[in-house]
């Protein structure tokens, strides 16, 4: 029941009571159903911060699913990155120095992107920054993979032409060495047994019965077998690389012209043909069609005892065989 308010008269001297408009009681009413409504929405407001409906709870475990997700991918794509610049390391410091290679230019490796913002697209969500960051770290670890991809692909063709020249390069004496009855004259000036005058002997004699087989030194391709005039039966292998070899004075030519053959392959035997002055094989080693000494190709045959007695009886001036 509403309270009843009186006011004092003082020209009746006495109490009268006080008669409420009906305007003003509309009004008082109208008034507190608004602020009923209104205190009701800045609660429902509030209270829809901290109380949010199962599709935004859900939104919510998915968005912090989502952000761990990128924050592991960004540590993986860490982790990968410095795997990648190790392999780098090696690639410049060990594979490339080993192949004679020159290293991958620094610039080419960090493989930057200019011009336009191409991460723009990214821009306006609540993690752009992130987002934007582990897009641009895999664009870059994807573009020096790339490069070194490429370099790898370049080692190992390095690696194939290496182990070809290695092949190729003489490496063992022509004759084995239980065939050997000696080394008979060594590479430089030598009396000539025949023509009995010093001239330049540019390979060397070993001394073998007739018959002994002969072998190629390298990998290569016969460009000459046949007869001649000094070397008697000869034969010519171009083993690439600027390398040739000649095996001089056989009893019997085992090849021909243009076949290819492998080291160790017999090629002939041991003979006298030719200007010479007993049974033996001259054999020369040449580098840009120029003799160099034979005594430096025979690290495939020689332990170092029997490479310093070679040494020493081919150092002896005195009369070669042919």
């Amino acid at each position: 029941m509403a309270k009843v308010k009186y006011y004092y008269d003082a020209d009746t001297l006495s109490y009268r009571k006080i008669a409420v408009k009906k305007s003003a009681y509309l009004k008082k009413t109208v008034f507190g159903i608004f602020a009923v409504f209104l205190i009701a929405f800045i609660g429902f407001i509030l209270f829809s911060q901290f109380i949010m409906s199962p599709n935004e709870r859900a939104l919510k475990r998915e968005n912090e699913h989502l952000k761990l997700n990128y924050e592991l991918l960004s540590k993986r794509i860490e982790e990968n990155a410095e795997i990648l610049a190790q392999i780098q390391e090696r690639d410049d410091n060990i594979y490339r120095t080993y192949f004679e290679a020159n290293p991958i230019p620094e610039e080419q490796r960090k493989a930057g992107f200019g011009g336009v913002n191409r991460y723009k697209h990214l821009d306006g969500y609540d993690n752009s920054k992130m987002i934007t960051k582990i897009t641009k770290d895999v664009d870059v670890l994807s573009k020096q993979m790339v490069v070194q991809s490429k370099s790898l692909d370049e080692i190992v063709a390095l690696a194939k032409e290496k182990e070809e020249m290695l092949a190729s390069i003489p490496a063992i004496q022509p004759v084995k060495n239980e065939d050997l009855k000696r080394m008979a004259s060594g590479y430089g000036m030598r009396i000539h047994p025949i023509l009995k005058y010093r001239k330049m002997h540019k390979g060397m004699d070993f001394t073998a019965p007739v018959g002994t087989p002969i072998y190629a030194t390298g990998n290569g391709t016969v460009i000459r077998a046949q007869r001649s005039s000094s070397f008697g039966n000869v034969v010519y292998i171009d083993h690439g690389y600027g390398y040739k070899t000649i095996y001089a004075h056989m009893s019997k030519i085992k090849t021909r012209k243009g076949k290819k053959v492998k080291r160790g392959d017999l090629i002939g035997y041991v003979g006298n043909t030719g200007l010479s002055a007993a049974a033996h094989l001259h054999y020369e080693v040449h580098k840009n069609d120029r003799p160099v000494n034979p005594i430096y190709f025979y690290y495939g045959d020689l332990s170092p005892e029997e490479f310093k007695a070679m040494q020493k009886a081919a150092d002896i001036e005195g009369q070669s065989y042919d």
